[in-house]
C-alpha cells in the first residue's frame, strides 16, 4: 500500500481492549464497562470499543471469543477490499453505501458514494506524490467522508481501515464525519491486514460483525486451497528474481502481502518485506539488484493508467540497461483490482504472478485483464 512522506507509515492508535460491545460510557469520565466474564489482563484482541469525548462513534474489533453483532445490518463500506469481503460472505444485500473506490462486484457501483478524494487522482505519479506529501505535512486528510450521505443512509455498521491514511478512507476520516451528526450511531469495524494471515483475520472480523462466522471459515479454506494449488504447481521450477513496483515516481517497492504472493508463485522477491509497509527505493538499488522480472503494480492504477505513466521509467538512463527490460520481462498488472486490495482477489493476484513467472505452466486466463506484457 502506498506510503506518505516517510519511508514507513505510523500505525493509527490502538483501541484499548475489554469494553463490552454496544455499551457507551455515560459522561466523559465514566469508566468503561467490560465484557461479562472477561479479564482486564486478557491478551489479544477481544471486542474493543473506544468512545472519544463528544463522539457518537463506537469502534469494534472482533475475535473468535466475541459474540457476533446483529446480522440485520445497513452497511457502508469505505474500503474496496471490505466491500469484496462482504460480497464474498453473501451479504451484498446489506450494503447501502460505498466509497468512491469500491467498484467490485459490479452491483456495488449502483450504491450511493460516501467519500471523495481531496487530491487530483488523475494527476501523474509524481504530482500525486507531491500532493500527498503536502497534505501530510499540513496534517490534512487525503479523503473526505460525506457525512450528509451517511446521515441519509443511516448505517448500523461502517467498514474502514487502519493500515494506510493514503490508500483509503481511514478511521480518523470516519470519526471526523460521524462527530458531526449521525443519528443512527453506527458501529465501526476497522480492518488492518498487513499480510495474508491478516487478510484472513479481517475476513473473520467482518463475518463476525455481520453474523456469518461459519461461512468465513469455508471461504478462507477455499482461498487457501487455491493458493496451495498454485504453490504446488510451481514447486521445483527455477525461481526468477522479481521486483514488484508499487509506485513509479518516486520508486516504491511492494510490501505487505505482495512478497508472500511472489513466494507462492515461486519467485524470489527482491524488495519489500512481508507484513511490513511498502518501502521507498532508489534507481541505484534497482539496477544493482538486476531483477529477472519487473512487475508494475502502482497503487490504485489500472493497467491502462499504468501504461500512461511508463515515461517516468523509460526516460531514466538506467532503464534500458536493466536485464528485465533487455529480455522483455516487464509486465503491467492491474494493481487497483488485484494486488492493492487485501481481500479475496489476492488469490487471483497469486495466479497472475504464476502466469507471468512461469509461462506455459498455467493457462493465461488472466492475461489481458489482469496482466499484460509491456
Amino acid at each position: 500500500m502506498r506510503s506518505s512522506a516517510q519511508p514507513t507509515r505510523k500505525r493509527l492508535r490502538r483501541i484499548r481492549p475489554g469494553v463490552a460491545p454496544g455499551v457507551r460510557p455515560q459522561g466523559a469520565n465514566a469508566a468503561p464497562q467490560r465484557l461479562a466474564g472477561s479479564k482486564a489482563s486478557s491478551p489479544g484482541r477481544n471486542a474493543l470499543n473506544r468512545v472519544p469525548a463528544g463522539s457518537p462513534v463506537a469502534y469494534f474489533y472482533f475475535s473468535a471469543e466475541t459474540e457476533s453483532m446483529d446480522p440485520d445490518h445497513r452497511i457502508v463500506s469505505l474500503i474496496a477490499s471490505a466491500t469484496e469481503i462482504v460480497a464474498a460472505l453473501d451479504c451484498g444485500p446489506m450494503l447501502v453505501g460505498r466509497s468512491h473506490e469500491c467498484d467490485f462486484p459490479d452491483f456495488v457501483e449502483q450504491l450511493p458514494v460516501c467519500s471523495d478524494p481531496r487530491i487530483d487522482i488523475h494527476a501523474s505519479s509524481l504530482e500525486i506524490d507531491c500532493q500527498v506529501k503536502a497534505a501530510v505535512a499540513e496534517a490534512l486528510s487525503i479523503y473526505r467522508v460525506r457525512s450528509d450521505q451517511l446521515q441519509t443512509l443511516a448505517p448500523t455498521l461502517i467498514l474502514t481501515q487502519t493500515l494506510c491514511d493514503v490508500c483509503a478512507v481511514s478511521v480518523r476520516d470516519v470519526e471526523n464525519a460521524l462527530c458531526e451528526v449521525i443519528a443512527s450511531r453506527p458501529k465501526i469495524v476497522a480492518l488492518d491486514a498487513m499480510d495474508l494471515s491478516g487478510v484472513w483475520e479481517d475476513v473473520r472480523r467482518v463475518a463476525l460483525a455481520v453474523g456469518r462466522p461459519d461461512l468465513a471459515e469455508s471461504r478462507i479454506a477455499g482461498w487457501q486451497a487455491r493458493l496451495a494449488e498454485v504453490q504446488s504447481a510451481c514447486a521445483g521450477r527455477k525461481a526468477p528474481r522479481v521486483a514488484c513496483l508499487e509506485w513509479l515516481e518516486p520508486l516504491m517497492a511492494a510490501g505487505n502481502w505482495v512478497p508472500e504472493l511472489v513466494r507462492i508463485a515461486n519467485g524470489e522477491n527482491l524488495f519489500g518485506t512481508a507484513g511490513k509497509h511498502s518501502p521507498w527505493m532508489s534507481w541505484d538499488e534497482l539496477t544493482t539488484a538486476e531483477p529477472d522480472v519487473l512487475v508494475l503494480m502502482p497503487c490504485g492504477f489500472s493497467i491502462d493508467r499504468t501504461r500512461t505513466e511508463l515515461g517516468s521509467l523509460t526516460s531514466q538512463p538506467a532503464w534500458s540497461g536493466l536485464r528485465a527490460v533487455r529480455n522483455a520481462n516487464v509486465f503491467l498488472v492491474d494493481g487497483n483490482q488485484y494486488f492493492n486490495r487485501p481481500g479475496p482477489r489476492l488469490v487471483e493476484s497469486a495466479e497472475i504472478l504464476a502466469e507471468i513467472l512461469h509461462p506455459g505452466l498455467f493457462s493465461t486466463r488472466h492475461e489481458g485483464t489482469g496482466w499484460q506484457p509491456m
